[in-house]
């Protein structure tokens, strides 16, 4: 009797999102009652990013009873990976500080909620974590470990490099994948992998710099044995953690029954905050940002323009933390972030129709060499997955996006430059079925725009 199996969900469809249930009646649907036995659920970021992605998986549980303060996403202090997990580089975490931080934390949402144990979900190296904590005294905490995207044999597997915690062959993982099973005795596990859209489980190096040379790994590195092992299609890496279907997969596998819906509910008043951090020497960190202003318009979703004065306006002290940002369910927003040391940064976003603690901001890159033609930047901007082409429409400013590249999805930024003629004008940003309108603002005044999406 096989220990996992694999079920192939073909075929992500396009994404209606949570904006479009403000339909007439949406804000009085009521919630359903969440079933007794689900455990507390911490979310687990990857390499580079921040507790904020996880915002819509978290709405997509409160819609369907999971209360808010059984939920906690944590924030890495510096979440990129060491080049060599054994040598300490500055602004970057080895696997230990990770499974350090996140045993902390998982016992921190123990103690809050009185929960003998916690559900821990991740995405890519979160899973990392997650499976470090299991293996190494945490496995009384866990009751269920959803590992998303996580590249369990290695984003390489070669001679090279062995010190890099996403080397296959290198010494972390190999420990990690000791033994018949590959899971801990006592935690459920689930997996969630692409049907090869994942661009880091290729065998081709061309994804990770080296095009031409084997990687040692397939479509189904993310695996384990011992797991429940999903495919979920086309989706990309990060979509397999982010996109409605691996909600459906996480709910169901951790509370045991189908969630009542997949649309978000809205609230009929919203309340927002979150942190600010910055990117010292171009490398994001988690570390707050004190003295950054945060600004929060209100703005006309077909143009952009403001509608009146800010309705929130803040000065971050030591701990980073903006808000709260009162604001209705079907406003579009401008976030104004004002940090030392960074360009004006000019974030524009959908309505969001729930409240959230974890809107993380995050300045701008600095102005480049190859932006110093331009009178305007404006950057299009998805973090909760990669644009992917022919699969998805993606048009900025009435035009695919040169620097976004087809196949694999691989890219979730795209730059638009624009001309002296161009400032001040709108620029629409869509992708699938969600359409932001930002405004171009002046590069000489080092401002940049960002059109960031939420889906």
């Amino acid at each position: 009797m096989k220990l996992s199996r694999r079920m192939i969900l073909q075929g992500a469809g396009s994404l209606s999102f949570a904006i479009a249930s403000l339909r007439a009646g949406a804000l009085a649907q009521p919630a359903p009652a969440a079933p007794s036995e689900v455990p507390p659920i911490l979310f687990v970021h990857g390499n580079g990013e921040y507790d904020a992605l996880w915002m819509t998986t978290m709405w997509r549980m409160e819609s369907n009873g999971i209360a808010r303060d059984r939920m906690q996403a944590i924030n890495f202090t510096d979440p990129n990976a060491r080049s060599d997990d054994k040598v300490e580089q500055a602004g970057r975490s080895s696997t230990e500080d990770q499974r350090r931080e996140l045993a902390a934390a998982t016992a921190e949402l123990k103690r809050r909620t009185g929960a003998s144990r916690v559900a821990l979900v991740g995405s890519s190296r979160g899973g990392y974590a997650i499976r470090n904590v299991i293996k190494n005294g945490g496995a009384g905490d866990v009751s269920h470990a959803v590992l998303c995207g996580t590249p369990n044999h290695g984003v390489f597997a070669t001679d090279d490099q062995l010190n890099s915690e996403f080397n296959g062959r290198g010494a972390f993982l190999r420990g990690l994948n000791d033994g018949e099973s590959e899971v801990t005795p006592g935690v459920a596990f689930l997996t969630l992998r692409s049907d090869g859209m994942d661009k880091y489980a290729q065998a081709d190096g061309r994804f990770i710099g080296k095009p031409g040379t084997p990687t040692g790994v397939t479509v189904e590195g993310p695996e384990l044995k011992g797991a429940t092992n999903l495919v979920l299609g086309a989706l990309d890496h990060r979509e397999v953690a982010f996109h409605p279907r691996a909600f459906r997969e996480i709910y169901k596998f951790i509370a045991g029954r189908e969630p009542a819906r997949i649309a978000i509910v809205p609230e009929q008043s919203v309340k927002l905050g979150g942190l600010v951090t910055g990117t010292p020497g171009g490398a994001p960190t988690n570390r707050p940002v004190a003295g950054a202003t945060v600004d929060v318009f209100r703005v006309d979703p077909e143009t952009g323009e403001r509608k009146g004065n800010a309705v929130h306006s803040a000065k971050t002290g030591a701990d980073g933390r903006w808000g709260p940002a009162q604001v209705e369910p079907s406003w579009s927003l401008e976030f104004v972030l004002t940090s030392p040391d960074a360009p004006t940064t000019h974030i524009y976003r959908s309505p969001f129709p729930r409240s959230s603690e974890i809107v993380h901001l995050r300045a701008a890159r600095p102005l480049g060499p190859a932006d110093k033609d331009a009178a305007a930047v404006v950057i299009l901007s998805r973090p909760r997955g990669y644009f992917g082409l022919p699969r998805d429409v993606v048009l900025l400013d009435g035009k695919g996006p040169a620097d976004v590249k087809s196949g694999v999805p691989t890219d979730s930024t795209a730059t638009l430059r624009l001309p002296a003629g161009d400032i001040g004008r709108n620029i629409v940003a869509q992708f699938n079925e969600e359409r932001i309108v930002a405004r171009a603002w002046p590069a000489s005044e080092n401002r940049i725009a960002i059109a960031e999406l939420t889906y």
